[in-house]
């Protein structure tokens, strides 16, 4: 998976309008995280709830098989040395990388020569960026959705898939040939296959947010442009299952340069480096040199894949968009969310939602715990969900405290709450820890019926990756289990009576989020 880097962080999908001032509507997702911020082009137009499922009615699956007439399989590097080629004449400078067959992602860059720590590589030119500025081959394809005021990222995939139709005709046909026909990415696995092998995980929901939102956005599309032109995009070219190819190639291999005032662009050949945790280098922009490059952060001998970084992600976060899982205990930005929520049963139930909902939060809300430990805000949502009524006049200090957005008051302290609080927290962890053994268990009979060769051994892919993350996320509530455990058992015999609650254990935890 020669995937790029750090991009995904969340928002809306913002509508389209060919006149502002009376806007065509663009599906959004829920309230979970999807889509990144992009431009400012897309900054204009208010978000919308998506309403999307992802199965038909019956328990029917999307078809994942049929894949789109162009790229490479994803291990494949045959088209390898005509990218090389034609990126060459067109103005890449020589590389001390070529595009190999590896074991850590099936195809990266391999060092052909000796390359130092701290030197830096690629320095690939503008002229070979992909961004919503490039020019279309279809031009008069391009000034329809210009003048609809598409967002970046549909703008992008449709580009690609226009780029992609015309084949050789299109400047970029050597490059979309050496990408992967099917990404590695969640957008591809069925509703069936999420609910079965993610179902102990956060994550399962945020790609079924995702999958949502990539349905959604070829309805709009499909409704309001591609219907009114059908010369222009034919349904042929322009379908559900070209979208779906090039949003998983925009998920995993945009990147955002920062040297650039956060523009996004594809860059070849820079996104055929793969992730390691190992090394925390990232592409960018070099204003001397003029070209997307990164600096090593160690040596290479000739014949050794070369890593860059695509962001401090969680194991999680590197399934949703990448499709792989790294090593149990190797990756140190690691985490697992838990889902916490108000009891039902609470006499001031609406009181607290209601501050929630004013500081931009729900009644069930989700935060990341680390093995290192827990944002302030996840003890801050603890502290409301156990909070007595006699203290009402609290809720709302505990609701902004809860909230990422707050920034005057974010480290509240309520001593007076702290076993409750941590009480409340373990008991969501063992819930959760049940659900992944529960899982894990059970993996091993899974799919000992299935008899066809080749839908076997997706399934068998598809469920050691849900294994491999499973372990990574239950090995850090084990690590918050033991913790909580601690702490309430001092609590409970009084030996921390007398100390302040945050100055103890979790001390540095704290820290960790500020």
């Amino acid at each position: 998976m020669a995937e790029a880097s750090r991009i995904l962080q969340t928002t809306l999908i913002h509508t389209f309008s060919q006149n502002p001032k009376s806007q065509i509507t663009l599906r959004a997702h829920s309230n979970r995280r999807s889509f990144p911020p992009i431009s400012k082009r897309s900054s204009l137009f208010r978000p919308i709830r998506c309403s999307v499922t992802t199965a038909s009615g019956g328990g029917g699956e999307i078809a994942t098989q049929i894949g789109v007439p162009w790229g490479c399989e994803t291990d494949s590097a045959e088209n390898a040395s005509a990218l090389q080629k034609w990126l060459s004449e067109s103005g890449l400078p020589p590389q001390k990388m070529a595009i190999q067959r590896v074991e850590v992602g099936e195809r990266g860059l391999v060092a052909l020569k000796n390359i130092r720590k701290g030197e830096n590589l690629l320095f690939v030119p503008p002229s070979l960026f992909i961004t919503a500025d490039s020019e279309w081959s279809n031009r008069e394809a391009g000034e329809v959705m210009k003048r609809y005021n598409v967002p970046d990222w549909p703008f992008l995939a449709t580009y690609l898939i226009s780029e992609a139709g015309l084949k050789s005709s299109s400047r970029w046909s050597n490059y979309i040939s050496a990408l992967p026909r099917q990404p590695y990415s969640l957008l591809y696995w069925t509703r069936s296959e999420l609910d079965r092998y993610l179902e102990a995980s956060e994550i399962r929901q945020r790609a079924i947010d995702r999958i949502n939102d990539v349905t959604g956005t070829y309805n709009d599309l499909r409704e309001k442009i591609f219907s009114k032109y059908p010369a222009l995009f034919p349904e042929e070219v322009f379908n559900m299952e070209s979208f779906k190819w090039a949003f998983g190639i925009l998920f995993s291999r945009l990147v955002r340069l920062p040297s650039m005032n956060g523009r996004v662009a594809l860059v070849p050949w820079a996104d055929m480096l793969n992730h390691s945790c190992e090394v925390e280098t990232f592409l960018d922009y070099d204003k001397s040199s003029q070209g997307v490059v990164f600096t090593t952060d160690r040596a290479y001998q000739p014949g050794e894949q070369v890593f860059i970084s695509y962001g401090k992600k969680s194991n999680g976060e590197l399934l949703l968009s990448y499709g792989f899982v790294p090593r149990e205990g190797t990756n140190p930005r690691d985490s697992v969310e838990i889902s916490l929520s108000l009891l039902k049963y609470d006499d001031c139930y609406k009181e607290k939602s209601e501050a929630l909902k004013k500081h931009g939060l729900s009644a069930s809300q989700c935060y990341p715990l680390q093995i290192t430990g827990w944002p302030v805000e996840l003890m801050a949502y603890a502290y409301l969900a156990v909070s007595p009524p006699s203290m009402v006049n609290q809720f709302d200090e505990m609701a902004a405290a809860a909230s990422n957005k707050n920034t005057s008051k974010r480290d509240v302290r309520y001593p007076e709450l702290e076993e409750d609080a941590l009480q409340f927290i373990l008991d969501t962890c063992e819930v959760s820890i049940s659900k992944y053994s529960k899982f894990l268990q059970a993996s091993g009979s899974m799919d000992l019926d299935v008899t066809n060769p080749k839908l076997l051994n997706r399934k068998l892919f598809l469920k050691q990756l849900a294994v491999d993350l499973s372990t990574s996320e239950r090995r850090i509530l084990f690590r918050a289990q033991y913790i909580l455990r601690r702490r309430l058992r001092d609590i409970r015999s009084g030996t921390l009576k007398a100390l302040n609650i945050f100055d103890g254990i979790f001390g540095g935890f704290k820290k960790l989020f500020n």
